[in-house]
């Protein structure tokens, strides 16, 4: 069985990233992010590329680290309020922006790693996210053709997996992991512990490892947390 576990984020990257490329990157906000991916990815040096995420991480951490290097030159996300030097090269002109509704984005990844080439939604119909889309009527509902998305990397941040690559995630850090890992043609993922094949229960198993080529262990991520509020004393 071919070894998929690397022994830093670095060698995982090494021999697979390159300029202009798309990556699909897992995460919510800073949920479940691949915060070493992210900081080795920076590292490389690599440039031009089109980051496909819900978010764009915020300033100084996650993907606005990258966009802080100027290494993005396209974000294809949901919600990238929480990132000033994003806005800032919006505005600018520096950075080119999709902006997709959340559950477009989603089921678009989760198409194009199922083979999908494009589906019909009903979000975003009579809206700036309409123009230039053919538009069809079901069941006499207005319904826009939106192409799925496809990635040459998928960097994911999972929780557990055997050498096998088989994922296991940790409650609301899944959201767009899964989606991203199906739709890249290459999928390191970044985990906290790394276990023997025939360790995990197959019932508890999410995500198979059919869809994994690489794995980096992470045991100690930071797990920034993106607001915090506290409850003040009475």
């Amino acid at each position: 069985m071919v070894n998929k576990v690397y022994s830093s984020a670095k060698d995982a990257l090494q021999d697979v990233v390159q300029d202009g490329q798309t990556l699909a990157v897992g995460g919510f906000g800073l949920c479940g992010i691949p915060e070493s991916l992210i900081t080795a990815l920076k590292q490389t040096g690599v440039k031009n590329l089109t980051c496909i995420s819900n978010n764009a991480g915020v300033d100084g951490f996650g993907l606005g680290l990258l966009l802080e290097s100027k290494q993005i030159k396209k974000m294809i996300a949901s919600y990238v309020g929480e990132n000033k030097e994003f806005e800032r090269q919006f505005l600018s002109g520096e950075l080119e922006v999709e902006l997709t509704p959340q559950g477009t984005l989603a089921e678009k990844l989760r198409a194009g790693g199922a083979g999908i080439p494009a589906f019909f939604t009903a979000t975003g119909v009579g809206t700036l996210i309409a123009e230039g889309k053919e538009e069809r009527e079901f069941n006499g509902k207005p319904y826009i053709l939106e192409n799925s998305l496809t990635a040459d990397i998928a960097l994911v941040k999972a929780y557990k997996a055997d050498t096998a690559g088989n994922l296991i995630f940790r409650k609301t850090a899944q959201n767009f992991n899964p989606v991203c890992a199906m739709a890249g043609k290459v999928c390191i993922v970044e985990v906290e512990e790394i276990v023997e094949i025939g360790t995990l229960d197959p019932d508890q198993i999410h995500l198979p490892g059919i869809y994994v080529n690489r794995i980096v262990l992470n045991a100690t991520p930071e797990k920034r947390i993106e607001q915090l509020t506290l409850k003040e004393e009475a």
